[in-house]
């Protein structure tokens, strides 16, 4: 009889990348922090997170926004913190997506899209882009509410191309985006296996992470860690990417 052995852990990785260090581009009616090499800004050692590329912390102004432009093959998830984002694309979607829920576009064979802040106060969010599982998808768009008591005390799954996961959005890659909120002094987990690579964000408040400590807006990169257990030193608002 033949017997498979078991994952062997990467090196454990902790790694704090604090917000004053990101990428920065203002362009007035935008304020955009870049984790990952994008646009004008190139890191060599921070282009990507296994298959996570692109993490962009955008302030849109109101009244403004992206006017209409193009992507393909690649899974777009936005995340929105504050405010609200209103979507249009070239296969007739629209919709408004407000502050703790999520949109997702699989740019697949091409599609073009704008993203309009139509409000009266700033739009704040993350934009989380993900390397698919194979090229030329069928391009879609999803939005949908997550009601912020459900990821009290716990991660929720938002989007993810993962099995099992029926109650998120759907995506075309081998990763979850999860969410959650966590009072000062509670702890939660998140199971990580090893060949996986973890991103964690506070969208607000501060936390730790065994021993580090990330702020709002910090940046940790975790991979070869079988149970990531994050405790909140002030009432905190995370979003995490598992990816390969």
């Amino acid at each position: 009889m033949t017997t498979t052995a078991a994952p062997t852990l990467a090196t454990p990785t902790i790694e704090l990348r604090p917000f004053a260090t990101l990428g920065a581009a203002n362009h007035g009616w935008l304020d955009a922090h870049h984790h990952f090499s994008f646009a004008d800004y190139h890191d060599p050692d921070r282009v990507q997170w296994g298959a996570l590329r692109v993490w962009n912390d955008d302030a849109i102004a109101p009244r403004s926004g992206f006017p209409p432009h193009p992507h393909r093959d690649m899974e777009i998830v936005t995340y929105v913190r504050q405010g609200a984002i209103s979507h249009r694309d070239s296969l007739g979607n629209e919709g408004r997506t407000v502050a703790g829920d999520v949109q997702v576009m699989s740019a697949g064979t091409g599609i073009t899209h704008a993203e309009y802040n139509l409000e009266d106060e700033e739009t704040r969010l993350f934009q989380i882009w993900i390397l698919p599982d194979a090229r030329g998808h069928t391009p879609s768009w999803g939005t949908r509410p997550f009601p912020r008591d459900d990821r009290a005390g716990g991660f929720v799954i938002l989007a993810s191309g993962m099995p099992g996961d029926a109650d998120a959005l759907r995506i075309n890659a081998r990763a979850r985006v999860a969410g959650a909120l966590v009072k000062a002094g509670d702890t939660v987990r998140y199971s990580l296996a090893p060949e996986r690579h973890a991103y964690l964000v506070p969208a607000s408040g501060r936390v730790r992470i065994g021993t580090v400590e990330a702020a709002a807006r910090d940046g940790v990169a975790i991979t070869g860690v079988e149970t990531i257990e994050v405790t909140a030193l002030e009432d905190a608002e995370l979003v995490l990417v598992d990816a390969l």
